[in-house]
């Protein structure tokens, strides 16, 4: 999966002491009725560790900062459009866990700015039965899973993700 070619996007799924996932809310910036959720993160900056940029996001997108980080959970390759551009990555899913509450910061970037509108916790019976569109799309059983059984021993390869 180390593919050059491919952006490196550190995420992170941060559970609440109620177990609850946080997600922000997006939108295609050229067709703000396209919605959908997804975890924290993005991309690794020039010399900086996966897990550097997972605190680093989160604390930009968040402003989360008092966090337990902990085992890397999911590995995954995913493509998609957005903005007007093709985005292909590899991401990390790192597990953390927080007592300090979440706000949406605005963004570091202009992208960001126009394609976030919100944060929001969740709990898994939530993320089970919404219609909602949520990224990676089996993040639902993927947390029903973790909540049961706890971290994998070895990082999950997730099928890679294409739209």
């Amino acid at each position: 999966m180390c593919d050059e070619n491919l952006r490196k996007a550190a995420r992170v799924v941060l559970l609440d002491p109620a177990d609850r996932v946080l997600l922000i809310h997006g939108l295609e910036p050229e067709d703000p009725s396209t919605t959908w959720w997804f975890t924290p993160g993005g991309g690794l900056e020039p010399g900086e560790s996966w897990e550097q940029a997972a605190r680093r996001e989160l604390a930009e997108e968040t402003g989360v900062t008092d966090i337990e980080l902990g085992p890397l959970l999911w590995r995954r390759v995913c493509s998609f459009p957005f903005d007007g551009r093709r985005w292909d990555q590899d991401e990390c899913y790192y597990l953390a866990r927080t007592r300090q509450p979440a706000v949406w910061t605005g963004g570091e970037t202009d992208l960001e700015r126009r394609s976030v509108t919100g944060l929001r916790w969740w709990t898994c019976e939530e993320l089970l039965a919404t219609r909602e569109t949520v990224y990676p799309t089996k993040l639902a059983g993927l947390l029903r899973t973790l909540l049961d059984e706890g971290p994998p021993r070895t990082p999950v390869l997730l099928e890679t993700e294409r739209a």
